[in-house]
């Protein structure tokens, strides 16, 4: 088939990557029509785009983010649209982030945004049926106009590598932009638990909304086994999990935080690295405790150090949990595979 990728995405984004790499590996030919601009400049530009693919294309797809060009995606496409939903606004921006009121306009807006651009698409993918069941009952939505798609990693960016040098200590890293449901607080006081630990220590990477309050607790803390390092590229960040021993998925409160399951666990599977990472029913769906992936109870930084401590005590069990969650990775979760499932679910057929 001729798929038409179409909107305002990143085609970076580990999301965006993983799909469209993973259509043209299951042998569809990926026509884009992308625009990053700002403002109503980019619907001037997606329609000069389409102009030149109007009729080339037997199924549009809108990747992530795209409520705000489902409209035009309808307006312009005659086919079938796919639309990968990934977040909701109104889950991300107001309840996990907080940035405005629950019952003010702006909660309104993100609402109605992921309302109609669900109405105006035939199919809606998600990365879990936990959060599959979320936007039904959120927006009042039959499930069954939603699919699930694992979100996958790209394996030729995150792959098994050898540490570059040997370190003397037991690395914990994690990597982030400190959103909520990310619970990085967590992961500092779990620190501050393990300070007598001296051979331990915690790498963090990023910024964002929370890394001001958290570098002021670690320095309240006075946690010394802490270190923070500066965002990296995408394409850098293996370099910095393969010098680590273990590492940190999300332990954040948040309604999020209990129904996605985050890029870095993906990653850190292809990897083939034990990661540690809250309970929720979402990691259920594909994960095993003890198995493939090492749980902790959501907010409870005592749990977490009680988990690093035995993944650094017990050499076979970290040895057990990547062995298998990168055979988890292969078998399942590299984007051919993925996105297979996606269109042998859909009946889309080469």
């Amino acid at each position: 088939m001729k798929i038409c990728y179409f909107g305002m995405y990143d085609k970076n984004y580990s999301r965006n990557r993983v799909i469209i790499r993973g259509l043209a590996e299951n042998g569809h030919e990926v026509l884009e029509c992308q625009s990053q601009a700002t403002g109503f400049k980019k619907y001037g530009e997606l329609i000069r785009q389409h102009r030149q693919l109007k009729g080339r294309y037997d199924l549009m797809m809108v990747g992530f983010p795209g409520q705000t060009v489902m409209p035009l995606a309808k307006m312009l496409c005659r086919t079938k649209i796919i639309f990968d939903a990934f977040s909701s606004h109104y889950g991300g921006y107001i309840e996990d982030r907080g940035y405005h009121r629950k019952f003010s306009l702006m909660a309104l807006n993100y609402w109605l945004w992921d309302w109609f651009s669900v109405m105006l698409a035939d199919v809606v993918l998600l990365d879990t049926q936990a959060h599959i069941d979320y936007f039904s009952r959120l927006l009042k939505i039959s499930p069954a106009r939603f699919k699930r798609i694992f979100v996958s990693s790209d394996d030729k960016v995150f792959f098994p590598q050898t540490k570059k040098q040997p370190e003397e200590k037991f690395i914990v890293y994690f990597h982030g932009t400190y959103i909520p449901l990310q619970g990085v607080e967590y992961i500092i006081e779990a620190a501050s638990l393990l300070k007598s630990e001296s051979d331990i220590e915690f790498r963090l990477l990023g910024k964002g909304q929370t890394f001001k309050k958290v570098q002021g607790q670690s320095e309240k803390f006075k946690t010394g086994n802490v270190k923070f390092f500066n965002p990296a590229k995408y394409e850098e960040l293996p370099g910095y999990m393969a010098q680590a021993d273990v590492i940190l998925g999300i332990f954040g409160l948040t309604k999020k935080a209990g129904y996605v399951i985050p890029n870095k666990v993906y990653e850190a599977l292809a990897m083939k690295k034990p990661v540690i990472t809250r309970k929720s029913k979402a990691l259920e769906e594909l994960l095993t405790d003890r198995e493939n992936v090492l749980l902790a109870n959501p907010g409870d930084p005592r749990d977490l150090a009680d988990k690093i401590l035995e993944l650094k005590k017990y050499k076979e069990l970290r040895i057990k949990i990547e062995e298998n969650g990168y055979q988890l990775f292969k078998e399942k979760l590299t984007p051919k595979k993925v996105v297979k499932g996606m269109i042998d679910e859909l009946r889309i057929k080469n």
